[in-house]
């Protein structure tokens, strides 16, 4: 049985992290006096990260949509029952948004959904793992979706290539252990 921890994050009043072409500002250093620069031009596309990760191992699968509705989640979960081994059983942690809870959603044999209490997104592992993502395109000019999403995947490919970085993130002390992991 492994326990995985979702989110299909988005800045604003649900989880699933919505990236598009408004842009990702951080912090930079420039000299005293002077002003950092940092072309950006707000146009309103978007796309969704759905990530789930296991924290015990960092083992993660990410995918990439334009889209989030019950029909949209029961193809990611169907793609989560298809990276699972065979015979497989997984714990899927994630909030209460929309598409989750609705009565809709195909949940594939092998696969159990398990609710964060409401308003509680602390609790949600996967939440420390968006920082990670964000660092690809923070302070990037992208001429359109399509070279972001780009960018995005190559992103993710190298934190799940990456599995310690994802356990150390995702990790929390109360997080229930069900292998021998220390």
């Amino acid at each position: 049985m492994r326990l995985l921890a979702y989110d299909g994050h988005a800045r604003r009043a649900y989880l699933g992290h919505r990236l598009g072409l408004r842009p990702v500002y951080r912090r930079v250093w420039a000299r005293r006096g002077e002003r950092p620069l940092s072309v950006g031009a707000h146009r309103y596309r978007w796309f969704y990260v759905c990530t789930f990760v296991e924290p015990e191992t960092g083992e993660s699968l990410s995918l990439l949509v334009d889209g989030v509705d019950t029909e949209v989640m029961g193809w990611v979960l169907r793609e989560l029952r298809a990276w699972l081994g065979e015979g497989e059983e997984a714990w899927v942690v994630l909030d209460r948004a929309g598409w989750h809870v609705s009565g809709r959603v195909e949940v594939p044999e092998g696969v159990r959904l398990v609710f964060l209490p409401p308003y509680s997104p602390e609790l949600q592992p996967v939440e420390r793992v968006w920082p990670l993502v964000n660092e690809a395109v923070a302070n990037r000019y992208f001429h359109d979706l399509e070279e972001m999403m780009e960018v995005v995947a190559e992103r993710c490919r190298v934190l799940e290539n990456a599995p310690e970085t994802l356990r150390r993130h995702t990790l929390f002390h109360w997080w229930p252990r069900t292998r021998d992991s220390a």
